[in-house]
């Protein structure tokens, strides 16, 4: 069966905490009451959305020897996981989060993605478009002819390598941390029109509970959330780029695009962990009414 989007990135464990009795301060322990075992990741929590709403998605990614869970769940979500490889003598990458409500912290082993770059330009890319949730590739994106192709670098990678990456991309994916690192402007009606003149074709900048923002030619296009009450935002930067790509890709408008990228991000902050939460195809039919 022929792919409608093929994922890559960085594949994690993610073991997530929350409902912490008090933040801990350095040598002191707090304690969680609540605990999810998820799979995690940009690429993979992406790619199980977009299976969830019923397209055809395939992943390439690096898992260590002891990736058999996450390969496995990937797969029960539904995810074509023929494009990960297995890493001899490394373990899978692996993230502690300790998330409240309004925010999130991270621990996080890379383990197997390390080998993730050399995998990537070795795998097949055959589907209708590819989701890059990596550090940019100029090399790697630039052979990917015949796709369109988003981008969500994340912000360690939010820098001018991925400026420069831009005028490759169909869709860029910033949220505003990234968004002001990248071009030093503190608005966000600054920060899309410093990526339109760096050659972005269409920006989608992430606001958190403000919703987002979307420049599309020299048309800016604002979105709401729907109000929710928040467990966990662990992985709803990577729902809302779901959520984008699936209404883009079936050729909806702008601003249906946005109404659904902000319900998907907004709705899976519901429960522990990036993906337990993520809207059912019923809950999108009915925001697409």
């Amino acid at each position: 069966m022929a792919l409608d989007v093929i994922t890559a990135g960085e594949l994690y464990i993610d073991l997530v905490m929350s409902g912490l009795d008090r933040w801990p301060q350095p040598g002191e322990e707090a304690l969680a009451r609540h605990f999810r075992r998820e799979a995690g990741g940009g690429a993979a929590i992406a790619a199980m959305g977009l299976a969830r709403l019923g397209m055809n998605v395939g992943i390439v990614g690096a898992v260590g020897q002891d990736g058999a869970w996450l390969v496995e769940t990937l797969a029960r979500s539904g995810v074509d996981t023929r494009g990960i490889r297995a890493v001899n003598g490394e373990s899978t990458g692996t993230t502690v989060a300790v998330s409240s409500a309004p925010d999130r912290a991270f621990v996080t082993y890379a383990g197997a993605n390390r080998r993730f770059r050399e995998i990537a330009r070795t795998a097949e890319f055959n589907a209708r478009h590819l989701h890059w949730a990596a550090p940019a590739d100029r090399d790697l994106l630039e052979r990917m002819r015949g796709m369109t192709i988003s981008l969500d670098v994340g912000f360690p990678h939010a820098t001018g390598e991925a400026m420069a990456a831009l005028p490759l991309v169909d869709v860029f994916f910033p949220n505003e941390v990234e968004a002001a690192r990248m071009t030093g402007e503190g608005n966000p009606e600054a920060m899309l029109r410093a990526f339109a003149q760096a050659g972005a074709r269409m920006v989608v900048l992430k606001m958190g509970e403000r919703g987002a923002a979307m420049l599309i030619g020299n048309r800016i296009v604002h979105g709401a959330p729907p109000s929710v009450a928040a467990l966990d935002t662990t992985g709803a930067g990577d729902c809302f780029n779901a959520g984008f790509l699936y209404g883009w890709l079936r050729g909806k408008s702008p601003e249906q695009c946005l109404r659904l990228a902000n319900a998907c991000g907004a709705l899976s902050t519901r429960a522990l962990g990036g993906i337990a939460a993520f809207p059912t195809p019923e809950e999108i039919a009915c925001l697409e009414k």
